[in-house]
Formats: C-alpha cells, structure tokens, sequence
C-alpha cells in the first residue's frame, strides 16, 4: 500500500518532527555506546590455540600489531560442509572494512569449530579474504556461548545471550561477536559479547535497507537472505540467526 501524499511543505513538517527523534536516537545511541566502552574487563587466563593457515596461533597473536580484537564467532561446526546463511551474509561486509579496523588499531578474525580444511574450502567458495581460524579441540568457542557441550543439548538447556533458554534441537553453534584488549603488559581482556540481534548495528545492508520505503520487508528475521551464491535459482534459505 502507498504511503499517503501531501504537499512539499507538509512532507518538509513531518520530515522535521521525524528528525528531532532520529537525533534524540542518536544522542541515546552515543550514551550507550559510552556506557559499552566504560564496562569492566574480565581478564582471560586461558591460553587458547587455534589453528590457522600458517599453523596454529594464540590468541595474543591474532592480535597482530593491534591492541584490539574483533572476534566473530561464525557458525560452522565440525559435521557442516556450508557455514550458516546469516553468518555468511555478515561475513560478505567484512573484507572492505578490514584494513579500515586496523588503521583504528582493531584486528579481526571469524573463529569456527569446524577443521582448518573446511574453513577454507568455504572461504575459496565465497571469495573471502579475512582472517578465519579453527577453533577445534579449544574450549574457546564454549567459554563465550557461542557454542553448546552434547550434554547441555542433550538436556535440553543451553546459555546463550547471557541466558538460559531451551536448546534448538541438536543444534551446538550460534553466532555471536567478542572483543578483547591486549594491555601494554601482554595481558588479554575481554570486554564486551554480543550475540542474537546485537550484530545487526554492523550489517550496513540491513542498516540500509531500513531507509528505503519497503524497509527488510521480511517475514522471519533475515528469511530472504540467502548465500551470495544462490540467490538466483535457490530457494530461500532458512535463516540460523535468532
């Protein structure tokens, strides 16, 4: 259905009123952002290892020559040939933005649980370059809930956005984002998580589409998206994001 019509001046009047609250959104918006850099850090006593292109690195080294990380935590688990089709769809705003993080000192990498080798067969496939590595036989991806024990599924429980929450069937990987700062000492913190909705501020597609008349236009969250390699003939995809 179109929207109703009016005037230049009338469209001008409801433009303004829209205005003022896009920028009461804003300012709250810079607050929270405040409130998220000022929580406290969690210092990380764990030394993880993952495996890599190069052979295997610590999480200290996926820093590089920054002092901040930007781990996604991407959804394919040991048994998958594909990784998720909401994952992906993040994953393809990722290589553009990459040497524009580090020039903001913040490296990035996706972390998967499944082997070195299916990670990057799927990255071949898609025509990514950011870093990816293999989570496998760490505890790293279960320690920041983005992935569930077989008991924990078996019973019937997990955790997961800072809450307990009934498992999805056997599903044992969700996505999520986490962030971590090296201190001059070489000490690692982790000082913020995200999962679910929460990494939908850094999706500029999603962003964008919230600006155009028809908006997601969707009738589950992210239902229409599929892998950048199947729209034409696929059928959709049923989203894992929650």
């Amino acid at each position: 259905m179109q929207n109703t019509v009016v005037s230049r001046e009338e469209w001008w009047e409801a433009r303004r009123e829209l205005l003022t609250r896009e920028k009461e959104l804003t300012r709250a918006r810079d607050r929270l952002n405040e409130a998220r850099r000022a929580l406290p850090w969690e210092l990380v006593t764990e030394d993880y290892i993952f495996d890599g292109p190069s052979g295997p690195k610590s999480l200290s080294e996926l820093f590089g020559d920054c002092s901040q990380l930007i781990v996604y935590h991407f959804m394919l688990a040991p048994d998958w040939e594909e990784g998720c089709v909401g994952c992906s769809f993040f994953a393809d705003h990722l290589d553009g933005a990459i040497v524009h993080l580090k020039a903001a000192d913040a490296a990035f990498v996706a972390v998967s649980r499944a082997p070195l080798e299916k990670i990057e067969a799927y990255k071949s496939r898609m025509g990514w370059k950011f870093p990816w590595v293999s989570s496998e036989g760490s505890n790293f991806n279960y320690d920041y809930q983005a992935s569930f024990r077989d008991e924990d599924v078996a019973a019937g429980t997990i955790t997961y956005n800072y809450t307990e929450m009934p498992a999805m069937g056997d599903l044992k990987d969700l996505h999520g984002t986490s962030f971590f700062a090296k201190g001059e000492d070489g000490r690692i913190y982790h000082t913020y998580s995200t999962y679910a909705r929460g990494a939908e501020q850094t999706l500029t597609t999603l962003m964008m589409l919230d600006l155009v008349p028809k908006g997601r236009n969707e009738e589950g969250t992210m239902n229409w998206v599929r892998r950048h390699d199947q729209y034409e003939d696929a059928p959709k995809a049923t989203s894992c994001c929650h």
